[in-house]
């Protein structure tokens, strides 16, 4: 699987102090220089939403959750059109972008998985 949910180094890097002393200033960096929480996103929200296991996430979100998504996208298309990021007091805070969708996401990975082991079973007669 490729993408944002694919292979993660994060438990490595976090079980060592060295490492994440060195890879945080850098991650830190590249979340606020990508920009995403200007237009106050979270990064679950840029995640692709054509693809299957996705969608499926989505339709598990609570209804506050769902509600929270939609105005924030909305919010965001209405910056773009402006041409302007949002206020500063709106950007999104790093503790606040929480992965809210990535739970969501693995549970359905691992239903497929799952389904896919158990429909190539063979059943044998004794």
């Amino acid at each position: 699987m490729f993408g944002p949910l694919s292979v993660s180094f994060a438990p490595y890097v976090q079980s060592s102090r060295t490492l994440l002393k060195w890879i945080k200033p850098v991650a830190t960096w590249y979340a606020d220089a990508s920009g995403y929480r200007k237009y106050g996103f979270k990064y679950d929200d840029l995640l692709v939403e054509e693809r299957e296991d996705v969608q499926r996430a989505l339709g598990r979100l609570t209804q506050r959750e769902k509600y929270d998504r939609a105005y924030r996208l909305r919010r965001a298309c209405q910056a773009s059109v402006l041409h302007s990021p949002l206020p500063k007091e709106q950007w999104m805070k790093p503790e606040e972008d929480n992965r809210y969708l990535k739970p969501h996401v693995v549970e359905v990975s691992k239903e497929d998985a799952e389904r896919r082991m158990w429909d190539t079973v063979t059943v044998q007669r004794k």
